[in-house]
C-alpha cells in the first residue's frame, strides 16, 4: 500500500484528551520541587524532558508546531519536531511546558503547563516574533473590538456591548515598557487594570470566565506562539481573539516567510489561528486565578488541570493525587 492509499487515521479527540491531560500533569509535576528555587532554566527544562516523555507515549504521529523554538536553538520540544508513536492520527500540537519561568522560579501566582491538540494542519505555524493581542470573553457580537481602535475606543466599546460603564470594565494587559501609552489611554477611561508579570495564556483565559476572574478584556504585545495557544482555550471555551504579527527587524519577517506566512500586516481571528477541532490541557504548577498550584502534603503532591474539546464546549476540572516516593 502506497502512501497516497494509506487510510486517514481519524481525530479521536474524546480519545485523546485524556491522555493530553496526562502530559500537562506531568510537565506540572516534574516542575513542582524547583517553585521557589530561583532557577527559571533547571524549571524549564525539568518541564520540557517530562511533557516530551509523555508526548512519545501517546499513539499519535504527531509535529511540534509551536514549540521551544527552532530546531538548532531547543534541545527538545522543537519546532518540527516529530512526537508520538506514530501509528495514530496526524497532529498539530502547540506546547509552552511551562508558562511562566520565572513565577515558577520566585513562587509567583498564574504558572501554568499548557498544551494543546489539533489535526494537522488546524494551527498557525506562528513565529517566535510578537503579536499585537486583543481578547474578550463569550456572548458578545463578533468585531464589537477590534485591533484597529485605541485601547480607549475598545473599552467604551465593551462597555456598551456589556451594559455597563466604562469603569465597571478591568483589562488585563502585560506589565511592559512597550505598554506604557496602551495603560494610559485605558485608564483615562476610568477602566481597572490588572498588570501581570508574565504568563499571557492565563491572561487571556481569564477573559473566558470574567464572572469568576473579574477581566473582561486582555490586550497588548506579547509572543505570537502564545497567542495560538490561547485561541485554542479560546476555541473551547468561547470568546474571541485577534492577533497581528509585529516584526522588529528583518530576521523576524525571514521567520514568517519559513513559516509560510506572506500577509505580514493580515489580523488573525481565533478561527484563523485555529482551523480545526482542538483539545486544550492546562495544569497550575502555582496558585492562580484560573487554577489552583500544585500542592505538597506529606506523601503526596496535588494537581489540577483544566481540559477542554472544543468540539463539545466542555471544560473538566481534574484533579490528580499521586504519592510521593
Amino acid at each position: 500500500m502506497t502512501a497516497a492509499e494509506t487510510p486517514k487515521i481519524a481525530f479521536q479527540d474524546r480519545l485523546l484528551s485524556l491522555g493530553l491531560a496526562r502530559v500537562s500533569e506531568a510537565a506540572a509535576l516534574a516542575s513542582a520541587h524547583l517553585i521557589g528555587r530561583g532557577d527559571e532554566k533547571a524549571a524549564d527544562q525539568a518541564a520540557v524532558n517530562a511533557m516530551r516523555e509523555q508526548l512519545n507515549l501517546l499513539d499519535i504521529t504527531g509535529v511540534v508546531v509551536i514549540g521551544e523554538g527552532e530546531r538548532d536553538e531547543a534541545p527538545m520540544l522543537y519546532i518540527g519536531e516529530e512526537v508520538g508513536t506514530g501509528n495514530g492520527p496526524a497532529v498539530d500540537i502547540a506546547l509552552d511546558p511551562l508558562e511562566g519561568t520565572a513565577l515558577t522560579a520566585k513562587d509567583m501566582p498564574n504558572a501554568l503547563t499548557v498544551i494543546a491538540m489539533a489535526p494537522r494542519g488546524s494551527l498557525l505555524h506562528a513565529p517566535d516574533v510578537y503579536m499585537d493581542k486583543l481578547a474578550i470573553g463569550p456572548g458578545y457580537a463578533p468585531g464589537v473590538v477590534t485591533l484597529e481602535m485605541s485601547p480607549a475606543e475598545r473599552v467604551r466599546a465593551l462597555a456598551r456591548a456589556k451594559g455597563c460603564a466604562a469603569d465597571e470594565i478591568t483589562v488585563c494587559i502585560l506589565d511592559r515598557d512597550r505598554h506604557e501609552a496602551m495603560i494610559a489611554d485605558v485608564r483615562r477611561t476610568g477602566a481597572a487594570i490588572r498588570l501581570i508579570t508574565d504568563g499571557d495564556v492565563a491572561g487571556v483565559i481569564h477573559c473566558a470566565e470574567a464572572h469568576i476572574t473579574g477581566i473582561d478584556m486582555y490586550m497588548g504585545a506579547g509572543g505570537a506562539p502564545e497567542g495560538v495557544l490561547a485561541a485554542s482555550a479560546l476555541k473551547c471555551m468561547g470568546g474571541q481573539i485577534y492577533g497581528r504579527l509585529l516584526f522588529r527587524n528583518a530576521d523576524e519577517k525571514a521567520r514568517a516567510a519559513k513559516a509560510g506566512i506572506t500577509d505580514l500586516n493580515r489580523v488573525y481571528a481565533r478561527d484563523d489561528m485555529v482551523t480545526g477541532d482542538v483539545i486544550f490541557a492546562a495544569t497550575g504548577v502555582t496558585m492562580g486565578s484560573i487554577l489552583p498550584g500544585i500542592k505538597r502534603e506529606p506523601g503526596w503532591v496535588t494537581t489540577e488541570t483544566l481540559l477542554m474539546r472544543s468540539k463539545t464546549g466542555s471544560v473538566r476540572r481534574m484533579i490528580y493525587k499521586t504519592p510521593v516516593k
